[in-house]
């Protein structure tokens, strides 16, 4: 569950309450029992793991080096007459 700051707008009471994402945001200070202001905090990130994100964030495995060209061009069946950098 998140943390959420509070401030009061009349006697400047600040105070954190957890509280789910999906809870209604508290309107009333605890102390005077006026209107209340949500704060902005950053108490906290995210970290996002798994398929679907950046390809390099938490890699676990690095892939193998690439060793050298194939042994025969790709377009060889296309009737490609040849690359022109093995010419």
């Amino acid at each position: 569950m998140p943390t959420y700051e509070y401030e009061c707008l009349f006697c400047k009471h600040k105070f954190e309450i957890l509280q789910s994402i999906t809870a209604r945001p508290k309107t009333k200070c605890p102390e005077c029992g006026k209107k209340l202001k949500k704060l902005i905090s950053s108490t906290a990130g995210f970290i996002f793991k798994g398929s679907g994100f950046y390809a390099t964030d938490y890699k676990k495995t690095s892939k193998p080096a690439v060793s050298a060209l194939p042994a025969t061009c790709p377009k060889a069946h296309d009737g490609c007459a040849g690359c022109p950098a093995k010419k």
